[in-house]
Parts: structure tokens; C-alpha cells; sequence
């Protein structure tokens, strides 16, 4: 699944290639893709209008047409937004494709059938969406103080994994970013933060930041065929500087004994146990 830094760098690159755009025409080869509107009505509201930027709400992708509606986009595991050509041949799995007026398109492909999406009106979007207003904070949109980051860590009960999981506390971090945030403040995934000091939340906060900026300057993290890509398909370099993620019985960066792996849920966690405490 994509993760914040990644959403972020579609966000930009949709920006730069589409964000101004005309739409010519739409089509919707799987009507399942969408919600809260119908494959019939969804070219008919769309065609003719033209592209007045692009944002990101939490993990939502919104592109802005007319300064009165947007096109919403959540992307799913496996998910992927294309820029093609219109010659070009329609991948398996094409969900949406979108072809503007000055040539181009952009394309959904959705092999799992977990992206959704919607077009809404930009006054209607808290009503569609009221999820939205308990965000928490995002480290990658607006500078965030460590005096509010701990303020609102403290108030919280629970692992510290799972906290920095929670959409409530911070957007967008899952379990890639989690482990690599906590391995460089130097904490184990199962501390409390009712155990931490004041040392220890500077920390991860820290960590927060800088991986997160990190994350997005390296072009975010692919993992596996299935793994993100950007509009052109490129993949994340990212990967190349994760330093406990998927690495379980490597020898640690920071250690001179290997990188641990456990049961988190329903997911594996990855750790170094000789420098997280």
C-alpha cells in the first residue's frame, strides 16, 4: 500500500502533468471503481472541464476542475495512476482513463479492486467525507512543532507502533514508515508513551520528520512487482535506504547483531533490539 511520501509525490507530479488541463473525454471500464456516481454520469460531468490544481486530503488525491469540483482518487494495494499516450494500449486492469484536450492521458489501473473514485463538489466534501476532519497531523504538508507532537503523544494510550499508525495522531504512516521511524528514535515498536521521556519524544519526533522528508526526496518506496511506481512508472529509490524494513537477519546499521522481526496484529514488525529500547 502507499504510504504518505508517496501519495505526496503523485500529488506533485499530477500537479505538473495534469493540474491545468482540459478534459476531453472520460471513460470508465470498470464501473466498480466508482462511488457516489454512475460510469453513464461521470463523462457527462466531467467532459469539457478544465483543471484548476491538484491537492491531497490525508491520502485522498483530489484534482480540482473549475474551482468547483474535484475529482477524488484513493488508491489502493496495487494501485496505479498512469500518464500515457492515446495510441498506447490499455494495461489489464485500466479502471479509469481520462484524455485531455491538449493531448495525453492519465489512467487508473486497479488489478485488486481497491481504489475508489468520486467526484464531489468542493463545498460537499466534509459532508462526503467527514473522516477528514479528525486528520491528525501531517509531516510532510505543514511544519509541525515538537511541542505539539508531544502534547498530543502523550494524551495517547497504546504501542507506539500502532500510534503512529493511527490517521488520528499522524497521516498517512504505515507499516513501512513506522519501522524505519522508530528504528532511527531508537525505540522499540512496543513502548508506551506514558514510558518515554521528554529525550525519547524529541527523538521521534525527529525521526518523524526526517523520514518522512527523506522518504519523499528519495521518490517514495517500491516493494515487489506490485510495488508503487509514479506517473511515468518510475520506481521508488527509497527502498535502497530502508534500514530494518523487510530486512529480518540482515546485521543492523547500527548494531553488530541482526535485525529482528515479529507479530505486530496481523502484520510483521522489524527491529533492531540491541539500539531500540
Amino acid at each position: 500500500m502507499p504510504e504518505l511520501p508517496e501519495i505526496e509525490l503523485l500529488r506533485r507530479e499530477l500537479e505538473r502533468e495534469v493540474g491545468d488541463r482540459k478534459i476531453k473525454a472520460v471513460e470508465v471500464p470498470v464501473a466498480g471503481v466508482l462511488s457516489g456516481i454512475t460510469r453513464k454520469a461521470l463523462p457527462g460531468a466531467m467532459e469539457g472541464a478544465k483543471g484548476s490544481g491538484v491537492v491531497r486530503h490525508g491520502m485522498l488525491l483530489g484534482i480540482t476542475y473549475d474551482k468547483t469540483n474535484e475529482l477524488l482518487i484513493s488508491l489502493g494495494e496495487g494501485s496505479r495512476l498512469r500518464r500515457n499516450k492515446e495510441r498506447e494500449d490499455l494495461e489489464k486492469h485500466t479502471a479509469l482513463v481520462i484524455t485531455f484536450t491538449q493531448g495525453g492521458q492519465l489512467r487508473l489501473i486497479d488489478p485488486k479492486k481497491e481504489a475508489t473514485v468520486e467526484w464531489v463538489a468542493i463545498e460537499d466534501l466534509r459532508e462526503v467525507h467527514p473522516e477528514l476532519a479528525n486528520l491528525g497531523l501531517d509531516p510532510v504538508d505543514e511544519p509541525i512543532s515538537w511541542t505539539v507532537f508531544g502534547e498530543s503523544l502523550i494524551r495517547r494510550s497504546g504501542k507506539l507502533k500502532g500510534i503512529l499508525m493511527d490517521d488520528s495522531f499522524l497521516v498517512g504512516i504505515g507499516p513501512i514508515y513506522s519501522d524505519e521511524i522508530l528504528f532511527h528514535a531508537g525505540l522499540r515498536y512496543d513502548r508506551t508513551p506514558d514510558t518515554l521521556a521528554t529525550a525519547e519524544i524529541r527523538r521521534l519526533y525527529r525521526a518523524v520528520v526526517e523520514t518522512m522528508h527523506d522518504a519523499v526526496k528519495y521518490g517514495g518506496t517500491s516493494l515487489g512487482e506490485d510495488g508503487w511506481t509514479g506517473l511515468q512508472g518510475e520506481p521508488g529509490n527509497y527502498k535502497d535506504h530502508l534500514a530494518v524494513y523487510g530486512r529480518a537477519g540482515e546485521m543492523s546499521p547500527r548494531a553488530r547483531g541482526p535485525i529482528t522481526k515479529a507479530r505486530y496484529g496481523n502484520m510483521t514488525t522489524y527491529f533492531c533490539e540491541q539500539t531500540q529500547v
